[in-house]
Parts: structure tokens; C-alpha cells; sequence
């Protein structure tokens, strides 16, 4: 296994032609991706890997990911048999991360557009691979949420999937977790969520629901109607389909037409049910 391969070394100028300069260290030799001024003797600093035509190469641009350094990478595409390809800033090299190291069930892998946190590990037959951090990595850069954070937007990464839910890193660095009951559906590894925050537990991480506020997802109508029946004795009004429209007009100030359809939609949405005569409030939304 070459030690030096993923990392930053210095190696020394042994050919220089028109075109390219190529630079050794430890026998073996590499050829420089930019123009560099330098001649034969002298030293170059670089990023050392080998790419996808397995020629061995050097970078005076480092990548942030490398052996032993972490970083934020962008999945490009994903091969059921191998894994996911990670792209960490090389022009002609992208990282796989073995589907030894990715969920069970391939629906939450990581898509395009996807982000993993990790680093580099070289094997003995010289192959590159990413790496996801340990999820102790994630916590270590977090930071605490406050009282002041709750019902706050947020955008955030995931970074870990289990049954219990999915743990999210948001730009804050608000450590947060997706309850299966607080999302439309499962994001997948390294998806980007944009959510809200509706808990803030005493250590400073917080609890994120995907679905909209009240407002965001009732239109006008509907959402007058959920307030009245919050509001109400009992959480019911005595008002359904069934009802006068002159009835309907001189309580709500709507007609019975637009009544009907913000009640209909409250119920498809589990929100509100038509019970003897009365609607019934049965689910709050999180204003």
C-alpha cells in the first residue's frame, strides 16, 4: 500500500517536458495536473491520488477531503452493486463509498445532489474510498439550540438513518431529529431537508418536523374554519354540509359552496370530522 496516496506530500522534479511535469517520491513517479514553474531538482507540494484511468497523479489544489481530514462531498451517481461516487474537487477522480458502508434498504441511499461527511482510506491494493464520519465527528461540531430556536426554519443534512428516525446536521449545526410521524416520507442519506423546529431538549438539540405550519397549508377559507373550531367549546361547531347556506353565510361570511370545499379538504387531511350534526376538530396542526 502506497502511504503518501490521498494526502498532501513533497515530491521532487525528475521530467519536464512541453506539456506536463512529472514529480517522484518513495519510486514512485506522478504527473502534475496544473503548469507549475519549476525544473528539474526542484520540489512541488501536492495532493497525490490516482484517477479513474489509474494514472497517478498530483494536485498543487487540495482537496479539503483526504486521509484523516474530513469534508462535505457531492454524490454524482450511485451503482447498486459498488456504492456511490463522491465528488471531493478532483477533475478526473470521484470517491466511492461501498455499499457496505451505506443503509440496508436502497430507497434512502444517497441520490445526486446528495452530501456525505467524510474522509479518505486507501486499501492495500491502493484503492480510494470515502469514508462517512463517525456520527461522534457530527456531534463534536454541533452547536446548542436555545428556547429562542424553537419553530425557527431550517435547512439541514442528513447524516444518519435508523428505524427510531432520521438525525440531521442544519446549518447552524443544530444537532436535530426527523420523527417518522414528523415526515411526508423517509429522506435518504445525505439529503438536504428543509424543515421546521419544534422541540428544543435541555441539551441544546432539537426535534424537526417537515410538514407546513397551519397557515402554510390550509388556504384562506380552511384555515378560518380550523381556527373557529379551536377556539370553540368543545373543539366543535354546530355547523356541517348539511346546514342552512344563509346559516353558514352570517357565521362564517363565506357561502356554503366554499364551506363545503375548505371542510371537505379538512377532512382528507385527518384535521376535522362531521359527527350528529356537528364538525368536529380532531387533529391540530403546530401554528
Amino acid at each position: 500500500m502506497l502511504e503518501e496516496l490521498g494526502q498532501v506530500i513533497t515530491g521532487i522534479v525528475t521530467e519536464k517536458n512541453d506539456k506536463k511535469i512529472y514529480v517522484q517520491k518513495s519510486g514512485v513517479t506522478y504527473e502534475v495536473n496544473e503548469a507549475v514553474d519549476a525544473e528539474i531538482g526542484d520540489t512541488i507540494k501536492g495532493f497525490v491520488y490516482i484517477n479513474r484511468n489509474d494514472k497517478y497523479k498530483m494536485t498543487i489544489n487540495p482537496p479539503e477531503i483526504q486521509v484523516g481530514k474530513y469534508g462535505w462531498g457531492e454524490v454524482v451517481r450511485s451503482r447498486r452493486d459498488l456504492g456511490v461516487f463522491v465528488d471531493i474537487g478532483l477533475e478526473d477522480k470521484d470517491m466511492v463509498v461501498s455499499l457496505d458502508d451505506l443503509p440496508l434498504e436502497t430507497h434512502i441511499w444517497p441520490d445526486k445532489g446528495c452530501k456525505l461527511y467524510i474522509e479518505l482510506a486507501i486499501d492495500n491494493q491502493n484503492r480510494m474510498w470515502g469514508k462517512i464520519a463517525d456520527e461522534s465527528l457530527i456531534i463534536a461540531q454541533s452547536k446548542r439550540a436555545t428556547e429562542e430556536n424553537h419553530n425557527d426554519d431550517i435547512t439541514g443534512v442528513v447524516y444518519s438513518t435508523k428505524v427510531a428516525g432520521s438525525y440531521v446536521l442544519t446549518d447552524q449545526k443544530f444537532l436535530g431529529f426527523i420523527h417518522p410521524n414528523e415526515r411526508p416520507r423517509e429522506p435518504r442519506l445525505g439529503e438536504e431537508i428543509t424543515g421546521r423546529i419544534i422541540v428544543v431538549h435541555p441539551e441544546g438539540s432539537v426535534n424537526i418536523s417537515l410538514f407546513p405550519r397551519a397557515h402554510e397549508v390550509l388556504e384562506q377559507d380552511a384555515a378560518l374554519i380550523y381556527q373557529v373550531l379551536k377556539r370553540s367549546s368543545g373543539q366543535k361547531i354546530p355547523y356541517t354540509d348539511k346546514s342552512k347556506p344563509e346559516d353558514i353565510q352570517n357565521f362564517f361570511g363565506i357561502s356554503k359552496g366554499q364551506f363545503k370545499r375548505s371542510v371537505g379538504r379538512l377532512m382528507k387531511m385527518g384535521i376535522v370530522k362531521q359527527e350528529e350534526g356537528y364538525t368536529h376538530l380532531i387533529k391540530e396542526i403546530e401554528e
